[in-house]
């Protein structure tokens, strides 16, 4: 495939190529541009060896189009699939990053509070793929993109089960190989566990600074994946905490049932880790009572001898198949008798008895911990449920007398909406309607509600969403061919009615969200195909729904002559969204704005970035004659540094709260629950030089920080 055939064409009438990004197995990534948007994508483009198989291409599209329902910080949107006889590609949102297996490879062995970091956004993007039916299939750092606020997103969903069909290990698969599951190398059953074993291969790899397994062709790692026997990280990096190579090593079991059920669950663990870095996971037991703790280190150290045994045993067994020479060597004085242990075997062997005894008694002291503490707990269960049942009998009886439990509610009838047609319906201020399901009926025409789930005349609270059966109209005969429905005429059909309607019809919906100045926000406005084209069984038609107009302004503030800070809040506060800054030489003070793109008072849209020009202060006057044998800069010699920052929180708040952090209207920190009366909060960044972050409690604006990723050297 000539990769630069595609430069400078116009895909779809609409992406224009403009160079190569990247390359892979199986596609070459471009940078485009969106002329419909105006806005720089990613388009994938499958190279022409896998674009000549019709079932292969079939498989693709349908793949990529249910990828494009996927919606999720820690993945990479998906915007448009198109399959042609010229060309197939998937466009995607464009990523300024690097991937994680550069950055690994950049950095080395990574420290556990990175491995965590990075892991538990692959396990959140899972997370939400699995919940959609979508298992990825090809999880390694090739497919996550390390962004430069040090998030990550993950790439090529779907695109590995289109791979399946020709899932061979050849020279292609090895990037592939070192994190494939044992089941998928047997070439079985594959969920989302998985999954969830290649990430735990990928964070292996992290801590350890290379894969479990290795070897000279795809196939023999292939056969390690299958055997299992990696030796523990620990023992490649006495850094790693116990509780994350608990996790890691659960995630990597050879048996599925072995594994997590689940990325929540995973999940769960990893947050209780990042807690409580020093703990050792505890779970609950048999049905007896008993619990069950997590393998140990050593625990899981003697699994992993007994696997590399085994590999070992039919190593062996094949070797002794071999014809052998009767010869005794001559350094074999006796050759009926074992040889002795060696002195360091043998303290080898006490310190393994040892390390067992005391796993055994730190076991029956957590059993002894366990049960004293759910005596107590079954205790004040006890006492509280007995309290709280005597103040509600209280607050029965005193309702009683004074009536008000025979007091009516505020209570609204339910109209007659069976024969209306939906999409006529007024906005009804005491409840909603909303669609149940779409039927073919003969009696009622297309569109007409034809049943409603809580009878006319009931009386329901206000708010209560009433539902409905709309008809999709007679059922289409056998040998009557189906034209797209017109889903614009009279401002557009809602998307909840044409989805419905449509699914009836038997086809997939696939819908995408555009700003439209003549539509109303929810309608739909355009359809792929047009109105009146016919369609096949099953086919995907594309829908765009309006999100309403774009353009919402704001008057610009004079921030000149103020502080950074000062200005960021000046500007958040009138509605901007987007506030970035230039740093220049001035003869100004350090962080005192000198310019503005916009002019006073000028109308300007709210999305758009307000850069602001900022000083760096004056240059001295006089430098220093001698150099100093160390300084701080606050230029890096890395492009980036990763550390950990404090940040201090209020301390005269009463009530708990919901904290995040954002910078530029990127969240660096998700919303998190603040007990009151915290004092601070670390947080893992990632940057050069000095940049600015926002604080947002309950969602409003709190503070602006300065944080400052400084190199010594």
């Amino acid at each position: 495939m000539d990769i630069d055939r595609y430069i400078g064409r116009l895909l779809d009438n609409r992406y224009e190529i403009l160079e190569v990004i990247g390359t892979g197995g199986m596609a070459v990534v471009y940078k485009a541009r969106c002329h419909r948007l105006n806005r720089l994508v990613a388009i994938k483009i499958l190279k022409d060896e896998f674009t000549a198989d019709e079932e292969f291409r079939r498989r693709f599209r349908a793949e990529g189009e249910a990828v494009a329902m996927l919606s999720h910080p820690n993945i990479v949107s998906v915007y448009d699939v198109s399959s042609s006889d010229d060309a197939n590609f998937i466009v995607m949102e464009l990523i300024e990053g690097i991937t994680l297996k550069q950055y690994m490879e950049k950095k080395g062995i990574l420290n556990w509070k990175e491995t965590l970091h990075f892991g538990m956004q692959i396990a959140k993007a899972l997370e939400h793929a699995h919940d959609k039916g979508i298992v990825h299939r090809d999880i390694k750092p090739h497919n996550v993109m390390v962004l430069k606020n040090g998030s990550v997103k993950v790439t090529d969903f779907g695109i590995a089960r289109v791979m399946s069909k020709s899932n061979t290990l050849t020279k292609e698969a090895l990037g592939s190989v070192h994190y494939i599951s044992p089941e998928q190398a047997k070439g079985g059953w594959v969920d989302n566990r998985s999954d969830l074993y290649s990430l735990s291969v990928v964070m292996y790899e992290m801590m350890a600074g290379r894969p479990p397994y290795d070897g000279e062709s795809p196939v023999a790692v292939a056969i390690q994946h299958i055997n299992g026997g990696a030796v523990m990280p620990s023992t490649l990096n006495p850094n790693i905490p116990g509780g994350l190579e608990q996790i890691i090593m659960k995630g990597m079991a050879l048996d599925p049932q072995n594994r997590y059920a689940s990325a929540t669950e995973m999940l769960k663990d990893m947050d209780e880790f990042r807690k409580d870095p020093s703990m050792l996971f505890v779970m609950p037991g048999m049905p007896t009572g008993a619990t069950q703790v997590l393998p140990s280190k050593d625990a899981i150290k003697a699994e992993t001898a007994k696997n590399i045994a085994k590999t070992t045993a039919a190593a062996a067994a094949a070797a002794a198949a071999k014809p052998r020479s009767t010869e005794v060597p001559k350094t074999q004085k006796n050759p009926g008798t074992s040889r002795p242990r060696s002195a360091g075997e043998a303290a080898a062997s006490a310190e393994t008895a040892r390390r067992a005894a005391a796993a055994e008694r730190a076991r029956k002291e957590q059993e002894a911990r366990e049960a004293e503490k759910r005596s107590r707990t079954t205790t004040v269960a006890i006492v509280a449920c007995s309290a709280v049942a005597i103040i509600a009998i209280i607050c029965f009886l005193v309702a009683l007398s004074n009536g008000m439990l025979f007091r009516n509610q505020a209570l609204v009838p339910v109209p007659k909406l069976e024969g209306k047609v939906y999409e006529d319906l007024p906005a009804y201020d005491t409840f909603i309607v909303e669609i149940a399901d779409t039927q073919h009926s003969e009696d009622f025409a297309k569109g007409v509600i034809m049943e409603q789930k809580i009878p006319e005349g009931t009386k329901v609270e206000v708010g209560t969403v009433v539902k409905v059966i709309v008809s999709a109209g007679p059922k289409p005969k056998e040998d009557e061919p189906i034209l797209m429905e017109d889903l614009i005429v009279g401002g557009g059909v809602t998307f909840e009615y044409a989805k419905s309607y449509l699914e009836t019809l038997g086809f997939r919906v696939l819908p995408f969200e555009e700003t439209n100045e003549e539509f109303e926000e929810g309608r739909v406005f355009k359809t792929d195909p047009e109105a009146g084209t016919e369609l096949k069984e099953g086919q995907t038609i594309k829908i765009w729904v309006s999100t309403g107009s774009a353009i919402e302004t704001a008057k610009m503030p004079g921030v000149v002559g103020m502080q950074y800070d000062d200005a960021y809040k000046t500007l958040i506060d009138c509605g901007f969204k987007t506030i970035t800054y230039k740093p220049v030489e001035s003869d100004a003070e350090k962080d005192e704005v000198i310019e503005q793109p916009f002019a006073e008072d000028e109308e300007v849209d709210i999305h758009e970035e307000i850069k602001l020009t900022i000083s760096t202060g004056p240059k001295p006057t006089d430098p220093p004659t001698e150099e100093p044998t160390q300084k701080p800069t606050e230029e890096p010699t890395d492009p980036e540094i990763t550390m950990v920052f404090t940040f201090k929180l209020p301390a005269d708040r009463t009530e708990d709260y919901m904290l995040s952090l954002r910078q530029n209207g990127v969240e660096h920190l998700e919303p998190t629950l603040i007990t009151a009366g915290t004092p601070s909060i670390e947080v893992l960044l990632t940057g050069s030089g000095v940049q600015y972050y926002e604080l947002y409690i309950n969602d409003e604006y709190y503070s602006t920080e300065k944080v400052e990723f400084l190199v010594y050297g």
